[in-house]
Parts: C-alpha cells; structure tokens; sequence
C-alpha cells in the first residue's frame, strides 16, 4: 500500500504557489484494509475514505468506463492492482496528472512521479489533455475556462483546443446539470482574470446557458471582461462580479439564465437590486418618488447593509453616487415608529402612507 498527493497541490508547488487542498490517492489497497486502518468510507460512486485523525479524502486508484451521459456516467473499477499510471490517465489535463508518495507523517518522498509529461507542459504553460478520455466528461470544458481565468500566462494547446471545439459541437455540454454549471462558473468569476475564461467560451462558441447572451459581441465581450478584470484586481465578492455579468442583459433574459443555472437567492436579489440602482444612477433626472420606489424595490429599510455595496459598486465602476448617497442617508432619519404613533387611526393604510408621505419629504429637501 502507497500514499500519494496527486493533482493540484504537485502542480502548485512546482509553480511556486501556495499550498493547495491536497487530493489522496491509495495504490495496492482495498476496502476492507483502508477500513482496518481505522479509515472511514463515505465514498458513494467509488471508493473514497475519511482519514482516521485529519478526515481528508483518500482514494483508492480507479480506472473509469464511459457507461451513460454526462459527468456521472461512469463506471469505475478498483482493485489493489489498479495502478498510479493507470489512475492518471483518466484525469484532465497532463499538468494534473502527476504525483508524489508521501510518508504516514505527510511527508514527500522521492521525485515528482510524472508519467504523462506535465512538467514539460507546466515550463510551457500549457493544458493539454491526457488522453482522449477526456472528452467523456464535459465538465472539463468548463473547468479549463476557470483555469485559464486563474493562471494568465497559460494557453491551451492546439489540438487540446480542437477537441473542446468538438466537444462543443456535438452538444456535449447539454449533459451538465445546473449546479455544475453554476459551480465552474461562479469560481471563475472569482479568479484573477475573469474575461479569459469569458473570452475562452465565447471562441469555442458556447451557447447562452453559459455566456449571457448579449456577450455575443467582441465589443460587449472586452468591455464586461475589462470591468470584471478590475473588480479581480478590488477582490470584489462574488455578487458584484454576477451583477456586472448580467447587469447590461435584458432583465427577463439575466432572470431566465439564473433560473437555468440555479444561481443562489441571495445573489439573484443582489443583481435584481444592483441592475435598479445603475439604472437610476444613468437617468438624468430622477424624482424623489423614482428615489422613494427604488428604496421600497430594494428593500433598503431591512437590508440597508446590502443597499451600501450596491453604492459601492456603483463607485467602483465610476458611477456619480454623491446624490443617491445623500438622499439615501436623510431618508434613513426619518423614523416609522414615531410616525406610526401619530396616526390617529392605527389603520395600517394608514399608516404606510404616513410614512411614504414622510420620506418623499425627506428625499425631496435632499435634491
């Protein structure tokens, strides 16, 4: 039995990055040994197993079998003569698949174990595939554009490139359910070069399930990257970046592409808002009533932290905040309680329109 760290964390080190997750893999073991070293199973489509003191996931060396659609489609075997090559060849890219034995401290041991070239191609800054399986998993599209989003100075090699196209075509990407989908996404818009992986879908022409569709245009496609490119360089959260995504798209179309790709509640109410906001900010008269409905809209009364970021996005993208940021304080004085306990009738129509009459006042001796 033989312990190795495999993927990412031999691929950062060699870059000189910081530690990444370490992912485990088991060569000459089974089940039944992994269990009697106190090592717990949790792995439901292979054998995967809960280190007995740090609980990382260790792994038991598999080969695969496309047997149906999708990223799940898979059969896998393991058995104590599968071997680390053998475990290799199956993952995405050559800069991927390399290894190192480690001790029962942790430690490495001996030189990075490197069967399919990937340090040559690390030298070159290149993803290339390992093997031709990779094009039964179509997730690894979506995971090539994060990682282009994360590592600039890499390109993809060309008939690495050519196979994607083709992937693409033949509409293999149908087969991802949502939340992967969303999952890909989403951690690219937080790496450091978000518009390389925008620009990556847009030249193996995804459809619009995963590029918003008004980034069919080079000019809309440079001008969302660059704005995403410098909210990276802000280490701005993952809900201004979505908003900037789909802030210029029809709204019933930036809904319909968050519905599809079940992007979370949160951060659905957060683009809804934002998208209210920079169309005030852009219209060049605004009425204490049109301050008074996009206050009520975006619920500043209860959720007046995330009415600030929405400012502060705003600023962050150059827009003139100064009004909106005065007529937004006032109107924060103005207290309903005290309102509320002055309307003779207690009718609660009343006493909602005391207080919408109170703070169009406000707003207006803002203007």
């Amino acid at each position: 039995m033989k312990i190795y760290v495999v993927g990412g964390a031999i691929r950062d080190h060699l870059l000189g990055l910081p530690a990444a997750d370490r992912d485990y893999v088991v060569v000459g073991s089974s089940p039944e040994e992994m269990m009697a070293k106190g090592f717990i199973p949790v792995g439901q489509d292979f054998p995967v197993f809960l280190h007995p003191h740090t609980k990382e996931e260790y792994a038991l060396a598999r080969t695969e079998r496309k047997s149906g659609q999708g990223y799940k489609g898979f059969t896998f075997y393991t058995s104590p003569d599968v071997t680390l090559e053998q475990d290799l060849i199956r993952r995405d890219f050559t800069v991927n698949a390399m290894a190192r034995e480690i001790n029962a401290n942790g430690d490495y041991l001996g030189p990075v174990i490197d069967p399919y070239g990937g340090q040559k191609d690390l030298a070159s800054h290149l993803f290339r595939h390992v093997s031709d399986a990779f094009k039964e998993d179509p997730l690894r599209i979506l995971r090539l554009g994060r990682f282009l989003a994360r590592f600039q100075g890499f390109t993809v090699e060309a008939s690495t490139l050519a196979l994607v196209k083709e992937m693409v075509q033949k509409e293999e990407l149908q087969f991802l359910v949502p939340e992967r989908i969303w999952q890909e996404l989403s951690r690219g818009l937080l790496e450091s070069k978000p518009s390389r992986m925008l620009d990556f879908l847009s030249e193996i022409a995804v459809n619009d399930t995963f590029l918003p569709k008004h980034l069919f245009t080079p000019i809309a496609l440079k001008n969302t990257g660059n704005i995403l490119d410098q909210l990276a360089v802000e280490h701005a959260p993952l809900e201004f970046r979505l908003a900037v995504l789909l802030c210029e798209l029809e709204p019933q179309l930036a809904e319909n592409w968050q519905e599809h790709n079940k992007v979370p509640t949160d951060l659905k109410n957060f683009t809804r808002g934002y998208r209210l906001v920079s169309q005030l900010l852009k219209t060049s008269t605004q009425s204490a009533q049109d301050y008074l409905t996009l206050f009520d809209t975006t619920d500043l009364w209860r959720k007046s932290s995330r009415f600030q970021d929405f400012i502060k996005l705003a600023k962050l993208l150059g827009l003139n905040t100064v009004a909106l940021e005065t007529v937004t304080l006032k109107v924060q004085e103005v207290n309903s309680g005290e309102i509320a306990q002055g309307v003779p009738s207690r009718n609660g129509k009343d006493i909602a329109q005391a207080v919408a009459k109170a703070r169009l006042t406000a707003i207006a001796s803002a203007l």
